[in-house]
């Protein structure tokens, strides 16, 4: 990506997001793009930072952890700090997504045995009616 700003649209076009989403994290503090007269314009850093907020969110962070985590790098801590703590929130929350597949699998599988009963009792009742 350049290092030009983009307005709203091409943050849209960029992320895949809609204005409203943009406003909503910029309501939350997340982003903080700059003001031209009704323009918003969005630096590289704001696009960074939308990119992580993102793919937390696709990974299962809650905005707050999101914001935690941004704001460590702003503070100065430094990549190492953002690192360990991305990691240490990582490795909780792949944790739950295995547990919740685990729980999901177990779901599918019982889920799958009621249709073959289903089924049968289908096929039975198909079987009892062509005998009448």
């Amino acid at each position: 990506m350049s290092d030009r700003d983009m307005t709203i649209r091409d943050m849209c076009d960029t992320f895949g997001v809609t204005p409203r989403t943009l406003r909503f994290y910029e309501d939350k503090e997340l982003l903080a793009p700059r003001r031209e007269g009704q323009k918003r314009l969005y630096s590289r850093r704001d696009r960074a930072r939308l990119s992580l907020i993102l793919r937390g969110k696709r990974f299962g962070f809650s905005l707050e952890q999101v914001r935690q985590l941004l704001d460590l790098y702003d503070r100065g801590h430094g990549k190492e700090a953002q690192l360990r703590q991305t990691y240490e929130l990582a490795l909780e929350r792949l944790a739950d997504m295995e547990r919740q597949r685990a729980e999901l699998d177990e779901a599918i599988a019982e889920l799958k045995r009621e249709l073959a009963w289903g089924a049968g009792k289908l096929a039975e009742f198909a079987r009892m009616r062509a005998a009448e």
